[in-house]
Parts: structure tokens; C-alpha cells; sequence
């Protein structure tokens, strides 16, 4: 019997593979598995909308400082 290659019953190649398991498992989001998304800001979705020439300058302006009103009064 040999058992220098074995560490609690396992070979050493299937505890790499369930650590690396239980990391992929617990480190990516639960939306999407394998990849990771970032939730887009209200500010971030205008801003894109104003580079596709979705809204002018102005109106970018008027909802850009709604938009950081909203902030000033939720942080109170």
C-alpha cells in the first residue's frame, strides 16, 4: 500500500479539484456564473445615453442635477 501519495483518503489532485470548485462556487455572482457584471449607476446610464445622442446637452444637465439632488437627499 502506498500511501505517501494520499492525504485523508484523497489523492492529491482531487483536493486541488474541490478547493478549486468551492472557489469558482462562492466567487462568482449568483446572476451570471463565470462572469462578473457590475450594476450601472443612474449617473453611468446617462451619461451613455448622452454619448449615443440619445438626449441633448441640456437635457443631460436638467437630469444630471435631478439625479444629484436625489443623492444629496438620500445621504441626509
Amino acid at each position: 500500500m502506498v500511501y505517501e501519495t494520499q492525504i485523508w483518503g484523497m489523492h492529491l489532485f482531487w483536493w486541488v479539484v474541490w478547493v478549486f470548485l468551492l472557489i469558482w462556487i462562492f466567487a462568482t455572482p449568483y446572476q451570471i456564473p463565470g462572469q462578473r457584471s457590475q450594476r450601472k449607476s443612474p449617473l453611468d446610464i446617462l451619461k451613455i445615453r448622452l454619448a449615443n445622442g440619445e438626449i441633448s446637452v441640456e437635457e443631460y444637465q436638467i437630469r444630471k442635477s435631478i439625479l444629484e439632488k436625489d443623492v444629496v437627499q438620500l445621504g441626509r
